[in-house]
């Protein structure tokens, strides 16, 4: 079974490998030295290296007290998430699993092996408890693919101690600096063994002492140029129409691989997360037309409604389950008849399970693994349209302008209809519409700046008011499920009542809030 532990780290390196005086940092005690530990690392990728593309380092280590495999993954600048399953020959299936939306169908195998001598110092405070760990680290690297060379140099490690307060590495880098210790130029030892053992590289063993800093790992699957003539600046500034909706398009395809993992993990909101990510997608194919060929981009869409579909069924169930949670909680007691939450609870947990367990079976899809591939593909090589090389605020701001007026035809119309299930379907189809002219306005806003900003803010309030509605719907509709499941087990059913008769009056507010919200929406839209 893989833990999960968050790493906080930064790495230097000096001409001097002797470290300075730590007890001069303010907090620190005593430095306790630990002695030295002889560590053997293997890191795998695939043979193009799509995970050191993207900072994620996969490796099976013997030696130290956390032998075993390591798949970690970046959250921020010196802070990475790390995943550890116990030693194996073969690479775990739950850590495979991890590492599928990077690297699909791609096979993985020893590319780098690590030997390192590695000198442990812990700083302790004055009740003996750790602070940080210090390490100076001796690195042998040995490329084991190609022709590639080795290398070795010298780092100094300083890894902060569980939930300690990461200000704290701020007062032991003021202290290295000092000593003239300064950070490393790479960000990882992989990064830095991959930069000095590449075939043809001009030093096969490179020491800390020789200046300049070391390369990065090559990019993955690397993107062509548009195949048009108006690209974006050598700085990555988009400067046309599609350049600015390829931009949109590449941050959620991203989005996508990056949360595949949080989501077989079931971290809370990951779900959510990638169908938002979906329904930008799809959105900014359908809203951006004359952008993008839609030969090419509707067969793409079809798949990501799929996808939308099956992450939707985990992803609404946590928001009822939610709603309906707080709701109950918020009951007088004498208005709770019965085992309510406990069935609530029940009901949660055994469609949260089956939910879960049929999108990990979606993720490891071909059907998915191929729409990566495709979004991969359509962004090294682009459909582009002729308005696609054009000035970016005049076309991004016509495709708002006109979701937006499909948009007001919807909730016209839906206000013209009597209070019941005609209306809060007419209610829901505006409340998709009003997210599509959302994400058209947040493709615009790069290019648009204050207008387009003022859009995202309007859509973000007429969607809560509209999913507010949207959800009470659902939400009664499972009550009275609920309730018909307690009358048949002899419980009173009497709560699920009081609950259905609270959401009822949540969409009726909603209703009537929405004419003189959409007023004034509708009167200073800015498209």
């Amino acid at each position: 079974m893989a833990d999960t532990k968050r790493e906080i780290e930064r790495k230097y390196e000096s001409d001097d490998a002797a470290l300075p005086d730590l007890t001069r940092v303010r907090g620190v005690a005593s430095v306790r030295d630990r002695g030295v530990t002889h560590l053997d690392a293997t890191y795998h990728d695939t043979a193009d290296l799509r995970l050191a593309a993207s900072s994620v380092t996969l490796r099976r280590r013997t030696g130290g007290a956390d032998a075993g495999w390591h798949l970690k993954f970046p959250v921020a600048p010196g802070v990475r998430d790390e995943i550890r399953a116990p030693l194996s020959d073969t690479l775990p299936d739950e850590l495979a699993a991890l590492i599928r939306s990077r690297v699909r169908d791609r096979d993985v195998r020893p590319v780098v092996r690590l030997r390192s001598d590695r000198d442990v110092r812990h700083l302790l405070d004055d009740q003996d408890r750790l602070l940080a760990e210090v390490s100076v680290d001796t690195v042998h690297a040995e490329r084991l693919t190609g022709e590639g060379g080795e290398a070795r140099w010298t780092e100094i490690e300083v890894e902060l101690a569980d939930d300690g307060d990461p200000d704290f590495l701020d007062k032991v880098e003021k202290r290295l600096r000092k000593a003239g210790v300064r950070p490393s130029a790479s960000a990882s030892k992989l990064a830095r063994a991959l930069a000095e053992t590449e075939p043809g590289t001009a030093s096969a063993s490179t020491s800390s002492a020789q200046k300049g800093a070391p390369g990065t790992p090559p990019a993955t699957a690397p993107e062509a140029a548009p195949r048009h003539k108006h690209r974006p600046r050598l700085d990555g500034t988009p400067v046309t129409a599609g350049d600015h909706v390829l931009a949109y398009v590449r941050a959620q395809r991203d989005a996508l691989v990056e949360l595949d993992p949080a989501v077989r993990q079931d971290v809370p909101d990951a779900v959510h997360r990638m169908r938002v990510a979906t329904r930008r997608l799809r959105s900014t194919f359908r809203s951006f037309r004359s952008v993008l060929d839609r030969t090419v981009t509707d067969p793409v869409s079809a798949d990501l409604k799929w996808l939308a579909t099956e992450l939707g069924a985990d992803r609404d169930q946590e928001v009822l389950a939610e709603r309906l949670t707080q709701a109950l909680g918020r009951l007088p007691a004498d208005q709770v008849n019965g085992p309510v939450a406990e069935r609530l609870a029940a009901w949660s947990e055994a469609r949260h399970h089956g939910a879960h367990h049929q999108l990990l079976a979606v993720l490891d899809s071909r059907r998915h693994l191929r729409l990566l591939d495709t979004l991969d593909a359509l962004l090294a090589d682009p459909p582009l349209r002729k308005k696609a090389a054009a000035r970016p605020d005049k076309a991004l701001a016509k495709a708002v302008a006109k979701d937006f007026g499909k948009l007001s035809r919807l909730v016209e119309h839906a206000l013209e209809l009597p209070p019941g299930t005609e209306r809060d379907t007419a209610l829901h189809e505006a409340r998709k519409k009003t997210k599509r002219t959302r994400y058209a306005a947040e493709t615009a806003a790069p290019a648009l700046g204050g207008p387009a900003e003022e859009a995202v803010r309007d859509m973000k309030a007429l969607q809560g008011l509209l999913g507010d509605h949207q959800d009470s719907v659902m939400a009664r509709r499972t009550l009275r499920e609920l309730a018909a499941v307690a009358h048949a087990a002899g419980e009173s059913d009497f709560t699920y009542g009081v609950l259905h008769a609270g959401e009822a009056h949540r969409a009726r507010a909603a209703e009537e809030a929405l004419p003189e919200a959409w007023r004034s929406i509708s009167r200073e839209f800015p498209f």
